[in-house]
C-alpha cells in the first residue's frame, strides 16, 4: 500500500531508532511536523534558532553517541544551518539534517525561500541530496543514517521538496543499503601496522599522540591498555583529552598553539611520534618544518584523506582506532622508558601548569572546584580562552567527558551543544564553560532550556573582553584593543589602552537576563564563593543556572605559541 512521503519519513526516523528531532518550523516542513504530531515515540524539540538547532544536536550526538537529526524549512532555515554543519564536519560528529524545498516545478525559479542548499552544503557535508523521486525517498533517508554514522562520522543533508513530502510512494523502508563508491575501511594492513609497532618497539623517546578519533571511537579502552602495557607516554591534542584519564601518571598533558610545557618539548625530543586519530591541523604542528622534527611520525587514521595531507608521515595506517588497537594490542611488550620518562617530568618541573593565586579569583580556582564537584557529567566548552583553561584545568576520565569545537572553533557552540547533550543524557550532570563573548551569540536558547526543562549549569566566565582575542593584541599588537571591548560605547575614547576607572558598566546584566528567562542567576567575585554557587546549582533540577565567574580582564592562557611558530617557541609569562 502506497503512502506519503511524510509518512516514510515519520517511519523512517522510528525505524532508525530516533527518539529526538531538533526541528524549527516553516511552510516547507509543515506537512512533516503535522506527521510528527500524529505520534508520541519521537520528542521534537523546538529551537529558538536554526543555528542553535544544529549544536544541539551535535551536543546530542557527542554525548549519547548517535546520529543527531535535525529538520528546517527551506531558505534562511537551511542556510541558518550551514556553520553548525561545518562545525560537525570539521569534529567528525554525525548528524542528519533534513531541510524543506519549494515544490520540484518551483526550483530554479528563485521562488520564495528558495535556495540551493544543497549546493552550498556540499563542501561541509559527507552527502548532500535533494529527492527528486518519491520512489528514492525511502532509499535516500538510509542512505543518509549509514553515511554520517559509518568511517570518519560526519553530517548529511537531505532537502525535501514540498511535493515529494505529499506524493503517495511505496510504504517499504529498506533495512540496508548498498551505495557504489561508499566502501567505509573496517580493516587494517597488518604489514603498514607491524612496521609502525616496529618503529615504536625500537624507539628510544617514543611518543603517542592522541587525537579525538580516539573518542569519536571509542576506543579510550584499548588505548590505555596499550599505553600501560608499553609504558609509552602519551599527549593529546584538544579534541583527544580524555583518551585515557588525564590523572595517568604516563599521560603528559595537551600539546599545541596552548599545550603543557613538557607535552610541547616531549613533541620536539621524540624519537618516535606514534599518532592515532588526530588530522595535525596548524593548532597542533606550528611550524611544520619544526614539527616533531627528530621523530619518524607513524600516522593512524580511518580517514585515508587526512594522511599525509599536512605532515609527511613515515609509516601511514588507514584503519579505526578500535581495530588498529586491538591488534597493536597482541604485539604488545613492555618498553623500558624510565629515562625517557623521567625527562619528562622534569620539564613539567620547570615550567609547570599554574596560574597566579596572589592577585584574585582565577579561572584555575574555578576548574578546581569543578574537578572536586562532579561525580557523573559531560563538559561542554564554547570557544575562546575559557575553552583553553578547561582542557588545561579540567579531570577527565570514563565519568568526565568534554564536548567541544575544535576544528571551526564556532563561539556560540557551547550552550546550545549543552542543552543536546543533556536532552541526550538526562542522568548526567551537564556543566558549560562559556565567556561573555560567546555565549551571547546564542543566548536566545536560554528560552529552549527552561522549556526544555534541563538543568545545565552554565559557567559563565566574563572578562568584558573577547579574551581571545584581546589577549594576541596585547602579546602582537601593542595592546591595540580594537574590536574586543564588550564594555565599550560610542563615547569612549578612540585609543583605549584597556580598562580604568572612567570605563561605562557592563551590559548585559548575566544574572538579571537568566532570571528574565525563568533560569537561576549567580554572581560569583572571589574565591570563597565558588564552591557554594556550584552546590546552590547542583539543587536546582528545574532549570538552568547561570554562575557568572567575575574575573580579570588580563587573565591570559599560557603558554602560548604565535601562530606559524614552532611549538617549542611558547611565550610561558
Amino acid at each position: 500500500m502506497d503512502i506519503t512521503g511524510r509518512k516514510l519519513f515519520v517511519k523512517a526516523l522510528q525505524e532508525e531508532g530516533v527518539d529526538t528531532v531538533f526541528a524549527y518550523p516553516g511552510g516547507n516542513v509543515t506537512d512533516i511536523l503535522d506527521e510528527l504530531y500524529k505520534q508520541d515515540v519521537i520528542d521534537v524539540v523546538l529551537p529558538r534558532h536554526e543555528q542553535g538547532l544544529v549544536h544541539e544536536a551535535e551536543g546530542y550526538a557527542r554525548a549519547t553517541g548517535r546520529v543527531g537529526v535535525c529538520l528546517v524549512t527551506s531558505g534562511p532555515g537551511a542556510t541558518n544551518t550551514l556553520t553548525g554543519l561545518a562545525d560537525a564536519h570539521y569534529d567528525s560528529i554525525p548528524l542528519v539534517c533534513f531541510t524543506g524545498q519549494v515544490p520540484l516545478s518551483l526550483i530554479g525559479n528563485d521562488a520564495f525561500q528558495e535556495v540551493d542548499i544543497v549546493g552550498m552544503a556540499r563542501g561541509i557535508t559527507k552527502y548532500s541530496v535533494t529527492v527528486r523521486k518519491r520512489e528514492d525517498l525511502g532509499r535516500i533517508i538510509k542512505m543518509a543514517f549509514h553515511i554520517a554514522a559509518t568511517g570518519k562520522p560526519g553530517p548529511v543533508l537531505i532537502d525535501i521538496p514540498k511535493d515529494i513530502q505529499t506524493a503517495a510512494g511505496p510504504s517499504e523502508y529498506p533495512s540496508s543499503v548498498q551505495i557504489r563508491g561508499y566502501r567505509p575501511n573496517e580493516g587494517v594492513h597488518v604489514g603498514q601496522l607491524k612496521k609502525a609497532y616496529k618503529l615504536l618497539r625500537a624507539a628510544k623517546r617514543p611518543l603517542i599522540l592522541a587525537g579525538g578519533g580516539i573518542n569519536i571511537a571509542g576506543a579510550n579502552d584499548k588505548l590505555l591498555a596499550f599505553v600501560e602495557k608499553t609504558q609509552v607516554p602519551l599527549v593529546t591534542t584538544i579534541m583527544g583529552k580524555g583518551a585515557i584519564p588525564t590523572g595517568h601518571p604516563l599521560y603528559v598533558g595537551n600539546s599545541g598553539m596552548h599545550g603543557r610545557y613538557a607535552a610541547n618539548i616531549a613533541v620536539s625530543r621524540c624519537d618516535v611520534l606514534f599518532s592515532i586519530g588526530t588530522r595535525f591541523n596548524d593548532r597542533i604542528t606550528g611550524d611544520l618544518n619544526e614539527f616533531a622534527p627528530k621523530a619518524k611520525i607513524v600516522h593512524i587514521d580511518v580517514d585515508t584523506a587526512s594522511i599525509s595531507r599536512n605532515v609527511v608521515v613515515d609509516v601511514p595506517v588507514v584503519a579505526d582506532a578500535n581495530v588498529a588497537l586491538e591488534k597493536l594490542l597482541e604485539w604488545a611488550e613492555t618498553k623500558d622508558t624510565e629515562a625517557w620518562q623521567t625527562q619528562i617530568a622534569e620539564w613539567n618541573k620547570e615550567n609547570p601548569l599554574e596560574m597566579r593565586r596572589d592577585h584574585g579569583m582565577t579561572p584555575q580556582m574555578v576548574f578546581e572546584h569543578v574537578n572536586r564537584t562532579f561525580g557523573n557529567a559531560v563538559y561542554v566548552t564554547d570557544v575562546g580562552q575559557h575553552q583553553m583553561w578547561a582542557a588545561q584545568y579540567l579531570e577527565l576520565d570514563d565519568w568526565h567527558r568534554l564536548v567541544t569545537s575544535g576544528g571551526l572553533g564556532t563561539m556560540g557552540f557551547g550552550f546550545p551543544a549543552a542543552i543536546g547533550a543533556a536532552i541526550g543524557s538526562p542522568e548526567k550532570a551537564v556543566v558549560c564553560f562559556t565567556g561573555d563573548g560567546g555565549f551571547q551569540m546564542n543566548i536566545q536558547e536560554m528560552a529552549t532550556a527552561v522549556t526544555q526543562e534541563v538543568p545545565v549549569i552554565v559557567c559563565l566566565f566574563n572578562n568584558q573582553y573577547l579574551g581571545m582575542v584581546r589577549q594576541m593584541q596585547q602579546f602582537f599588537y601593542g595592546k591595540r584593543y580594537e574590536a574586543t571591548c564588550l564594555r565599550r560605547r560610542k563615547g569612549c575614547p578612540a585609543n583605549c589602552k584597556g580598562p580604568n576607572p572612567s570605563c561605562p558598566p557592563y551590559t548585559p546584566d548575566f544574572v538579571a537576563l537568566a532570571e528574565s528567562y525563568g533560569a537561576h542567576g549567580i554572581r560569583v567575585e572571589r574565591e570563597d564563593e565558588i564552591q557554594a554557587a556550584l552546590d546552590a546549582a547542583r539543587g536546582f533540577s528545574d532549570a538552568p543556572t547561570v554562575i557568572e565567574f567575575v574575573i580579570a580582564s588580563d587573565e591570559n592562557v599560557l603558554p602560548m605559541v604565535k601562530g606559524g611558530n614552532p611549538m617549542s617557541e611558547m611565550i610561558l609569562k
